[in-house]
C-alpha cells in the first residue's frame, strides 16, 4: 500500500497533474497556433536574411534565432489580428491550469484526511507543542551540554569499532599479532598532535564520557524547566483542540502548536523565544534577498580566484602541478563550470541551514522553507536571470525611468529569443537527468569506493549503503523550474509542450519507483508540502500572464489589457484556496480526529512519551526512575 509520505504523495501527486495541464493545453494549442504562427512571416527565413530587418539581422549574428523561432508567436507581426488566437490562449492555458489545481487541492485534502483517520497509533496526533513558557523562577538554571556530550560519546562509539574491525582484519593477513591502528589527537579531526593507540584512546575516552554524561544527565533532570514543553494526551481529539486553541493574551506567551513527529523535532529551536524567532525570520529574509540578488558576485570573485593565472599566483606550490600539460588543460577547460557546479551544489544546504535558524521546530518544515526560497532563486537567476541578462545592460536607462514596466517589457521581448536554449534544457534534463537517477551510478560508486576504502564494521556498512531521502528540498523546486519554463513557453513557442509532457511523464514513471522501492523517506507530515507546491504552481502561472500581457504590449497588439484581468483571477483564486483549504493543512479537523477513535490505554500513552525522549537520554546508564522524571511525570 502506498503510505502517505510527503515525498509519496506531494510531489509524485504534482507531476501527474503537470502531465495532465500540460497535455490538456497541448492537444488545443499545438494543432492551433503552430499553424497560424507558421504561416506569417515576422521573421524572415534565414536563406533570406540579408534583406531582413537590421533587428533580425542582428540576433541571427547573435545566434539567437533559429528556425524553430518560425513556429512560435515571435513568427507573428505586430498588430496582426492573429494575436487574437494567443490571447485566447492564454485563458485557455489559465483556465485549465486553475481547474487542474482546484481538483488537485481538493483531492490532497481528502487523502489527508483519509491518512488522518487511520485507527494506528501515532505519537504525533496525541500531543502539542508548547513554546515560549514564561520563565522559570528564580534561582533554577537551563542546562544544554547533554546532547553534545552524547554525540560525542557516539562518535567514539562508532571510532572504537572501526578501530577494533581494522585490527581485527590486520590479524587475517597472516600477521598472528595484528597491527594496531594509531590516531592523532589534533582539534577537529586535523592530524596533528602525538600518536595514540586508537583503541586503547577511544575506550579510555568512552569511559570518561559516559561518566560525564550520566552527570549531566542528573543536572539536566534537576535543573529541568526550560522555555517549552510537550505536552500529551489520551484522546487525539483533545490534543486536536488544545493545539488548536488561544492560551495566553499575548502572542509571545504559551504559543501552541500540533507535535511534529517525535524524529522530525529539531531540540535545539525549540527553547527559541517568540520575538527572537521573528528577528531571526527577518534576517534570514534579507539574506536570502541578497543571495538571489547578488549571487552572481561571489560567483564571479570565486570564478576569477580559480583561474589557472591566480592560483599560480596565489597558491605558487601548486605550480609544478599546473605545468603538466594534461592537468593544465583539464583545469582550463572545466574549472569554472566546477566552481559553479560546486556552488549550486551547496546552495541548498545554505538554504535549509538558513531555515533552521530562524528556529523553525521540525526538520520537514525546515525542508519546506528551504525549498521555497531555493524555488525562488532558480527561477529568478536561472529563468529570469538568463532571459534579460544580455540585454538588461543595454536597457538600464530604460529600467531607470520605469522601473516595473521596463523589466517587465524586457523580460517579454527576452523570452522568445532564449526559446531555443530552454526547449533544449528541458530535453536534456529530461533525457540525461532521469537517467541518472534509475542507475544511481554516482551513489552507487561512492558506496563501493566507501565499503573498500574506509567501512570496516557492518554498521559502517549499512550506513553507507542507506539510500536516504527524496532530497525533496532540491528536486521539487528544480521540477517547478520546468513547470514554470513550460507555461511561460507554451503559448509564445508551444512546440516546448511536448518536451514538457515527455519530461513529467518520464519523473512520474522514474520517481514512483524510486519512492516506493529505493528512497526511506525520514519523515511524514500528511501532505503539509502540497499547500507550498500549490503557491509555486500560482507564482509560475502568475509569471506567465505577466510576461504574456507584457509580450501583447510589445507586439503593439490593441486588446492587450484583455490579459489584465487574468493576473487579477490568479490573485483572486489564490486567495480563496486559501481560505477554503488551507486551514486543513495546518491543523487537522476535529471531524478528521473523531473518527473512529477510543481513548488510548495508559501503556499506550507511555509509549508515546517514550518516543519523544531525545536520543542523549536513551542512555543505558540513565535510569527509569530518572526518565520519569525527566518526563515531568511529578
Amino acid at each position: 500500500m502506498l503510505r502517505f509520505r510527503d515525498y509519496r504523495l506531494d510531489l509524485l501527486h504534482l507531476l501527474p497533474i503537470s502531465v495532465l495541464g500540460i497535455l490538456s493545453s497541448g492537444v488545443i494549442l499545438l494543432p492551433v497556433l503552430v499553424p497560424v504562427a507558421a504561416t506569417d512571416s515576422a521573421i524572415i527565413d534565414s536563406d533570406n536574411w540579408a534583406n531582413s530587418t537590421s533587428n533580425y539581422s542582428q540576433a541571427l549574428i547573435n545566434g539567437t534565432f533559429s528556425r524553430l523561432d518560425k513556429l512560435s508567436m515571435g513568427n507573428v507581426k505586430e498588430r496582426s489580428p492573429r494575436l487574437w488566437a494567443f490571447l485566447i490562449a492564454t485563458y485557455w492555458v489559465s483556465f485549465v491550469t486553475y481547474y487542474l489545481l482546484w481538483k488537485a487541492y481538493k483531492h490532497v485534502t481528502q487523502m489527508r484526511a483519509k491518512a488522518l483517520m487511520s485507527p494506528k497509533v501515532k505519537p504525533e496526533q496525541f500531543a502539542v507543542l508548547v513554546r515560549d513558557v514564561p520563565n522559570p523562577p528564580e534561582g533554577q538554571s537551563k542546562k544544554q551540554q547533554v546532547n553534545k556530550i552524547w554525540k560525542e560519546l557516539e562518535g567514539c562509539k562508532r571510532k572504537l569499532a572501526h578501530a577494533e574491525a581494522k585490527y581485527a582484519k590486520s590479524k587475517k593477513k597472516g600477521n598472528t599479532e595484528g597491527i594496531r591502528p594509531t590516531n592523532k589527537t589534533g582539534v577537529h579531526g586535523l592530524k596533528i598532535g602525538k600518536k595514540l593507540d586508537s583503541i586503547d584512546y577511544y575506550t579510555e575516552k568512552i569511559r570518561e564520557l559516559t561518566r560525564n554524561l550520566k552527570d549531566e544527565q542528573k543536572v539536566t533532570v534537576q535543573k529541568r524547566q526550560q522555555c517549552s514543553a510537550l505536552v500529551f494526551f489520551k484522546s487525539r481529539v483533545t490534543a486536536a483542540c488544545a493545539g488548536q486553541s488561544l492560551h495566553a493574551q499575548m502572542v509571545d506567551n504559551w504559543t501552541v502548536i500540533d507535535a511534529p513527529e517525535p524524529q522530525q523535532l529539531i531540540w535545539k529551536n525549540l527553547t527559541v523565544k517568540f520575538f527572537h524567532r521573528q528577528t531571526r525570520q527577518y534576517v534570514v529574509y534579507v539574506i536570502v534577498f541578497l543571495t538571489i540578488s547578488f549571487y552572481l558576485i561571489p560567483i564571479s570573485f570565486i570564478s576569477a580566484l580559480t583561474t589557472l593565472t591566480n592560483l599560480k599566483k596565489f597558491l605558487p606550490f601548486l605550480i609544478p602541478i599546473l605545468k603538466i600539460r594534461a592537468i593544465e588543460t583539464l583545469l582550463e577547460s572545466y574549472l569554472p563550470q566546477l566552481t559553479l557546479y560546486l556552488f549550486m551544489a551547496v546552495l541548498p544546504k545554505f538554504l535549509l541551514f538558513l531555515s533552521k535558524i530562524e528556529g523553525i521546530p521540525s526538520e520537514s518544515h525546515a525542508i519546506r522553507a528551504a525549498s521555497g526560497k531555493y524555488f525562488y532563486f532558480i527561477v529568478v537567476n536561472v529563468f529570469i536571470g538568463f532571459s534579460i541578462g544580455g540585454t538588461v545592460f543595454s536597457t538600464i536607462k530604460r529600467i531607470q525611468y520605469n522601473p516595473i514596466n521596463s523589466i517587465v517589457t524586457i523580460l517579454a521581448e527576452s523570452l522568445p529569443d532564449r526559446a531555443t536554449f530552454f526547449l533544449t534544457y528541458v530535453a536534456l534534463h529530461c533525457l540525461g537527468g532521469f537517467g541518472l537517477e534509475l542507475s544511481r551510478i554516482i551513489p552507487l560508486t561512492k558506496f563501493h569506493l566507501k565499503k573498500k576504502f574506509y567501512c570496516k564494521t557492518e554498521a559502517e556498512i549499512r550506513e553507507s549503503w542507506m539510500p536516504g531521502d527524496l532530497n525533496y528540498g532540491k528536486r521539487f523546486p528544480h521540477d517547478m523550474l520546468v513547470i514554470t519554463i513550460v507555461l511561460c513557453y507554451s503559448v509564445m513557442a508551444p512546440i516546448i509542450i511536448p518536451f514538457g509532457v515527455l519530461y513529467f511523464g518520464l519523473a512520474w514513471l522514474v520517481l514512483r519507483n524510486q519512492a516506493l522501492k529505493v528512497y526511506a523517506p525520514s519523515f511524514e507530515s500528511y501532505g503539509r508540502g502540497w499547500p507550498h507546491m500549490h503557491s509555486r504552481m500560482l507564482a509560475a502561472l502568475l509569471l506567465f500572464q505577466v510576461t504574456m500581457l507584457g509580450y501583447f504590449g510589445a507586439k503593439e497588439f490593441y486588446y492587450a489589457p484583455l490579459a489584465v484581468p487574468l493576473v487579477i483571477l490568479s490573485l483572486i483564486f489564490a486567495f480563496v484556496c486559501r481560505k477554503k483549504f488551507y486551514p486543513v493543512f495546518r491543523h487537522t479537523a476535529l471531524e478528521v480526529v473523531c473518527h473512529e477513535q477510543a481513548e488510548i490505554t495508559d501503556m499506550e500513552l507511555e509509549w508515546i512519551i517514550k518516543s519523544y525522549i531525545p536520543p542523549c537520554f536513551r542512555s543505558e546508564d540513565f535510569a527509569d526512575d530518572q526518565q520519569e522524571v525527566a518526563l515531568s511525570k511529578v
